[in-house]
């Protein structure tokens, strides 16, 4: 709900704010505070503008847009996402809300629609893992198992921003180059289906701002197809990990798709798993 209309120099005075704002919090962030590697080239402290916006996974555009103080229409989901990548506390994000021109709200907002039978079987696949990803390559499901093996938290929005930007995602995995191009093929033959459909190239340009590798693989132009393979990783408390993965379609969400991880047979990693859960199972549990 937007708050009412502001004088010439309120909406300055409040662009000047939420400009100086959002560069503070930014500034007290490292990288390594949002698990993504240093990198070089770095000529002040802090996040950058174009890390922010992929991990909230909004445009770069529109973010350094937002960070100007310029009048643009926002909403409750974006400015939630923004809040979680910089770290605000509770106050910290009604200001936000409150420069961005909006009243805050009392709940946060609702978790995109996903099939009640399609979080069965997700739900239903423990104790392996599985997810599920939009035509954009958001996650919008996600079981215990799947967030305790690859990691996914709070902050990991995207399983392509997450790939490319997330330090432990590099650390992890096995064949990450290899994985990259894939990934990079993938996602490009994803945007051909879908041609009038501009969120693409909005997230394809924001990858290669963040993400030098992608932006390398991307000029190169790969094309693929997979819909199974094989993932191994070197979980940090597990050890090694690997997993036959098969993709499927969701028909109720156009260009959806549902991942199944199986764990490979002749090696430990099923039974590595279920003392993976078993631990996370117990942490989670308060001591009496």
């Amino acid at each position: 709900m937007e708050v009412s209309k502001l004088s010439a120099e309120a909406r300055q005075r409040r662009s000047a704010e939420i400009r100086a704002f959002l560069r503070s919090r930014r500034a007290r962030l490292t990288p390594a505070d949002v698990g993504m590697a240093a990198g070089s080239g770095r000529r002040t402290p802090g996040l950058r503008r174009e890390e922010v916006a992929v991990l909230a996974g909004v445009g770069v555009s529109w973010y350094t847009w937002l960070e100007q103080g310029r009048d643009i229409k926002v909403s409750a989901e974006v400015l939630d996402a923004v809040s979680r990548v910089l770290r605000l506390d509770a106050a910290e994000r009604e200001h936000l809300y409150l420069l961005a021109g909006l009243n805050p709200p009392q709940a946060a907002p609702a978790d995109r629609a996903v099939p009640v039978g399609i979080r069965r079987v997700i739900d239903g696949w423990l104790p392996r893992p599985a997810y599920v990803i939009d035509r954009h390559w958001k996650l919008v499901a996600v079981n215990r198992t799947a967030q305790l093996v690859f990691g996914y938290g709070e902050l990991d929005h995207s399983c392509l921003v997450s790939f490319f930007t997330s330090a432990h995602f590099r650390s992890v995995l096995c064949g990450w180059e290899d994985a990259a191009r894939q990934i990079v093929g993938l996602f490009r033959a994803d945007a051909a289906r879908y041609p009038d459909d501009p969120e693409f190239g909005r997230l394809a340009e924001d990858m290669c701002a963040a993400s030098p590798v992608f932006a390398t693989v991307w000029a190169e132009h790969p094309v693929g197809a997979a819909t199974e393979g094989i993932k191994s990783l070197v979980h940090p408390a597990a050890g090694e990990l690997t997993f036959h993965y098969t993709m499927l379609p969701v028909s109720d969400l156009p260009g959806a798709r549902l991942l199944l991880y199986t764990p490979a047979e002749g090696t430990p990693t099923e039974a590595r798993v279920v003392g993976l859960l078993d631990a996370g199972e117990r942490a989670a549990v308060p001591a009496s």
